[in-house]
């Protein structure tokens, strides 16, 4: 045999050899999920399916770790990620941020450590702190109240809006809203004001409306929690005048409310179910355990509920 055909056998015989070894074993993942407190029913909900995720993951992916941790504000969140990197050592982060500037750094320092950095619904002040964003159609959940109460009014009416949390998300929304208004003139927003996806703030903050306003023809309360506290405000006051409340993200409450047809002011709702953090865990824990990249953004789309499709978005036995 000659050295040539001798360097093939011994390579053959070497290439047979590897074939004939277990693969080897994909890195394991240790996912850290942050996310707010359920300081109100649609957090709640977030809380609920991010458990509900680590409980099915976990079980499915022998592979995977995951970590949550909730904050009740920006500060202990990022307190919260630094933990991650050092204490967990995490290789991968599913965030709902709780504001979109404050966390934007700590979460760009968890990606500069090498973590995979999957951000959900709030978006951050610089992308490139992130590999993956997931969220509802936010442009959709203003565009459609703002549609439907221009429709509803025949075109004319006072309006006044409660806005959530000062982030990403809460401009994209305004700004749809505001487009939509600004195609129909005679439909006028008399004020916007933040009121902190909070029943209570939004009570303060419509008590204050209805006290400088005397007629207000539609309240746009952008969240069903917040929608809650304009009613209660609505009714303390005694005012008549008001013919459309329109929250926003589909609460049971509320969808139940549509389907019975209870409340004339409240005939419609738009989706943004908060099991799109099961989603965004299931979606970034499945990639990195193959090694993948998600798409950089993931939009789950949100749609008008009346009492015509309100069954179908009708989930008794959620926590939202």
């Amino acid at each position: 045999m000659t050295r040539f055909t001798r360097r093939i056998a011994l390579t053959a015989i070497a290439a047979a050899s590897l074939a004939s070894l277990p693969a080897l074993a994909a890195e394991k993942v240790n996912l850290g999920v942050s996310i707010p407190a359920a300081t109100h029913s649609f957090m709640g909900g977030i809380n609920y399916w991010a458990n509900q995720a680590k409980k099915d993951l976990e079980k499915e992916h022998k592979d995977l770790k995951i970590t949550i941790k909730t904050a009740s504000g920006a500060p202990e969140q990022a307190n919260q990620l630094q933990d991650f990197t050092t204490v967990t050592k995490i290789n991968a982060l599913v965030i709902f941020p709780f504001e979109s500037a404050a966390l934007t750094k700590p979460v760009a320092q968890v990606k500069a450590k090498g973590a995979y950095v999957t951000v959900v619904d709030r978006g951050l002040t610089d992308t490139s702190a992130q590999d993956a964003y997931v969220a509802g159609d936010n442009t959709a959940f203003g565009r459609i109240p703002a549609e439907y109460i221009v429709k509803t009014l025949g075109g004319k009416g006072n309006v006044v809006a409660l806005r959530g949390i000062a982030t990403t998300l809460d401009n994209e929304r305004m700004d749809a809203f505001n487009a939509v208004l600004k195609a129909n003139p005679d439909v006028k927003l008399l004020d916007a004001k933040y009121a902190n996806w909070n029943r209570d703030d939004a009570f303060k903050v419509t008590q204050d409306y209805l006290t400088r306003f005397k007629n207000i023809d539609a309240i746009w309360a952008a969240d069903d929690d917040m929608a809650v506290g304009v009613l209660k405000a609505i009714e303390q006051a005694k005012r008549e005048d008001i013919k459309i409340v329109f929250g926003g993200a589909g609460a049971k409450g509320m969808v139940k409310t549509i389907m019975d047809g209870k409340d004339k002011r409240i005939g419609a709702d738009v989706s943004y179910s908060p099991k799109f953090i099961y989603d965004a865990i299931k979606l970034t824990a499945e990639a990195r355990l193959k090694g993948e990249k998600l798409p950089a953004t993931t939009i789950i789309p949100s749609v008008l509920i009346t009492k015509d499709n309100a069954k179908d978005f009708y989930h008794p036995d959620s926590p939202f």
